[in-house]
């Protein structure tokens, strides 16, 4: 495979899938992740009119004539639609009136899902898909997820083997970090000085550009204080008044950009597991961000520390789960006397909770937290899975499987 030929994405399937059962597909994610790529290849871009609302032109069209342009072809794509959202309006109508299988795909670097009046306008007409930047094994040319369906599949005394049987090579969790995702910096550039460059050049197109089309911006070196603020803050809980204090912001103000960084798909907020789900909406999220080396770029750091390992297997997770129609929820669980787990995946009634550690021999009270949940959760609770930098993979405690963290990413 030549440097410059696309790699398989992980979701081409469930998109092609999508776009044979429903009227409307939406595709999302943060720019530069390959949503146009994608969207125009393979199976799901042939017989496809293309437009982008990036070219002014159409633009243009976009906000003058929506209705028009929906009707240039029976099959439509439309890239970047978060920049004309009237445009959407002229979707619901074409599909009220013919509701066929695929005739739009909406593509966006925005969350529409969390634009209220985009939302509506969309309810019920559409399935909504998240390309997020490549994981690990897509860069290796992959196009499968971890190895978590196998192990919600199996028995879990038969994970040593299942983690034994994957093969997509050890490697060192920090130059995984330091590359990301995103396919031009962690594919296409191989010196460290150019990728610093890519992420310099793409901060600032979301600055000037991408922000101003979802909300107005007061101080854009306040909003990249911001950005640096929460960058420094991954895998910790969110407390917007200590960052409002911390980059002289108010708390309301701190909590509208946090906002605008989620719905721009650059941020992740992870709740709080709890069994009563209405909790989970109540209790502080932690942070994550949807790119280590991104992250590491805005935080202004050179070395990857242990949050950003944890990172690196939230994003995995992600993109797993989103390539599901019953879709796992991934969570972190926490108690009031300090017990914790990194993440908790829920899937069909039950419980995988994961661990992560930067060290290459765990110790059996690096499993304290998978334990306590494993008490508190009882037969809801598969075996705890705890990640490591080494290469031995063993029953560290009873219900408790260390294991690299290579062989599950």
């Amino acid at each position: 495979m030549s440097d410059l030929s696309p790699l398989p994405r992980l979701l081409a399937v469930p998109l092609a899938r999508a776009l044979r059962s429903s009227p409307v597909v939406v595709l999302g994610g943060s720019r530069q992740t390959g949503k146009s790529t994608l969207a125009r290849l393979g199976g799901v871009g042939k017989g496809r009119l293309y437009r982008s609302l990036d070219d002014f032109d159409v633009l243009d069209r976009a906000r003058r004539a929506p209705e028009a342009l929906v009707r240039d072809a029976a099959r439509l794509t439309l890239d970047e639609v978060q920049r004309a959202p009237e445009v959407l309006l002229a979707v619901k109508r074409a599909v009220d009136d013919d509701r066929t299988p695929g005739r739009f795909l909406l593509t966006g670097s925005a969350n529409l899902l969390l634009m209220k009046r985009v939302a509506e306008t969309l309810a019920g007409r559409a399935v909504h898909l998240t390309l997020r930047p490549m994981t690990r094994r897509e860069l290796l040319g992959r196009a499968a997820p971890g190895v978590w369906s196998e192990l919600f599949r199996r028995r879990d005394r038969a994970w040593p083997d299942v983690l034994r049987a994957q093969d997509p090579g050890a490697c060192d969790w920090r130059e995984v970090a330091t590359r990301g995702g995103y396919p031009t910096p962690a594919y296409h550039l191989r010196r460290p000085a150019e990728r610093e460059l890519w992420h310099t050049g793409y901060t600032q197109t979301y600055l000037e550009r991408d922000l101003r089309d979802l909300s107005i911006v007061d101080s854009l070196p306040g909003f990249r204080r911001l950005m640096r603020a929460a960058c420094l803050r991954v895998g910790n809980l969110v407390n917007q008044t200590e960052i409002g204090r911390d980059v002289g912001m108010p708390q309301a103000t701190v909590s509208r950009h946090l906002d605008l960084l989620e719905v721009s798909y650059l941020l992740v907020r992870l709740p709080a597991f709890s069994i009563n789900r209405t909790s989970r909406l109540i209790r502080s999220p932690k942070l994550y961000w949807s790119d280590t080396a991104l992250a590491l770029h805005l935080a202004g750091e050179r070395e990857p520390r242990g949050a950003h390992l944890e990172n690196l297997v939230l994003v995995d997770l992600l993109a797993w789960s989103a390539t599901l129609l019953d879709a796992p929820q991934v969570m972190y669980w926490r108690t009031a006397s300090g017990r914790e787990v990194d993440f908790v995946v829920e899937w069909n009634g039950r419980l995988l909770p994961i661990e992560v550690k930067t060290t290459a021999r765990p110790r059996t009270g690096d499993a304290d937290g998978l334990r306590a949940f494993r008490d508190e959760y009882g037969s809801l609770s598969r075996a705890g899975l705890l990640l490591h930098t080494g290469d031995d993979i063993s029953w560290l405690a009873d219900g408790v499987l260390s294991a690299p963290w290579w062989t599950a990413v």
